[in-house]
């Protein structure tokens, strides 16, 4: 697999380490005339000096024979650019962009970015994970754009405590695919119950996020 990395800070080098030492072909482009330098004698000729949002860089790189573009640098308008030149001038089958403010995901995606990946939402999810009773938890998203699967602790007095799945009011876009009771996991039907203390775990698009967590997680008044 051909991939490109444009942007060389610590996650374009860390990212450029690690796909090489999996036996990809990579090439890194970075615009910092001494940042390429060090990384030169890091990993040799993979990594070059340009502005990866241009399409003469991306074209001299080899984009129209990429697999995948990657776009890490610490501006999120450039790697919208370097996102939307790769899919529409060179036809690479994915583009993956970094986010840095979370409010520019949705426009991403909007603009045919396969692939968002934002730290703030990432580090959200963490501390999620690592609050006690945490009654809502974004587990993981998949490779599937816009999907992801959620984790939601059916508290007490929640609404939906001892309802059957079939009448839950689940909104469009969203299944419930298990359910975690006592550490026993059970595949649920129409007419399994959800009890209090139960997990719920639904695959969701990430549009209804909300709706879901409102659904699940919210007290009764």
């Amino acid at each position: 697999m051909y991939i490109i990395i444009v942007g060389g800070g610590k996650v374009g080098y860390y990212l450029t380490k690690t796909l090489l030492s999996e036996g990809h072909e990579v090439l890194l482009i970075e615009k910092n005339p001494e940042k390429t330098e060090l990384f030169v004698e890091q990993f040799g000729a993979v990594v070059v000096a340009g502005d990866g949002a241009e399409a003469a860089v991306l074209a001299q790189a080899g984009a129209a024979r990429a697999d995948v573009v990657i776009a890490v640098t610490g501006e999120d308008e450039d790697n919208l650019v370097v996102c939307q030149v790769a899919k529409t001038k060179f036809h690479v089958g994915r583009t993956i962009a970094r986010v840095n403010n979370p409010k520019n995901e949705y426009l991403f995606r909007m603009l045919g970015v396969d692939i968002t990946v934002s730290q703030t939402d990432y580090i959200l999810t963490l501390i999620e994970q690592a609050i006690p009773d945490q009654p809502f938890i974004h587990l993981v998203n998949l490779i599937h754009e816009d999907m992801a699967i959620v984790d939601a602790k059916v508290v007490s007095g929640s609404k939906i405590a001892n309802r059957k799945i079939g009448d839950l009011p689940v909104p469009e876009g969203c299944i419930i695919a298990a359910i975690i009771r006592a550490g026993e996991l059970i595949i649920p039907s129409p007419s399994t119950e959800v009890k209090e203390g139960d997990d719920v775990i639904a695959i969701a698009h990430r549009s209804i996020e909300d709706d879901l967590r409102k659904l699940l997680a919210k007290h009764n008044r």
